[in-house]
């Protein structure tokens, strides 16, 4: 007896740059990833510092509002996307 094929569907992976402010140095930089890399959907986190710019790949589209909710608990400020 064979079994039916099962389709599994996985959401697209996305790249998302936001601006990001206050970050200064290397604390900044480890702060925002483990605050942004904790969220569910958020598979990397690349942050430069002296662009102030942080690049988040996720599995479907990024919530804004819970990047923008994670680097503010980190205490810095999500200006929007890039």
């Amino acid at each position: 007896m064979s079994k039916p094929n099962a389709t599994v569907t996985t959401a697209p992976v996305v790249t998302t740059t936001y601006a990001v402010t206050g970050m200064s140095c290397g604390h900044c930089e480890s702060a925002v990833i483990k605050a942004v890399g904790a969220l569910g959907a958020v598979r990397e986190v690349a942050v430069d510092v002296a662009a102030g710019r942080v690049t988040v790949t996720t599995a479907g589209e990024p919530d804004d509002a819970a990047v923008a909710e994670a680097v503010d608990d980190a205490g810095y400020e999500l200006a929007g996307r890039v």
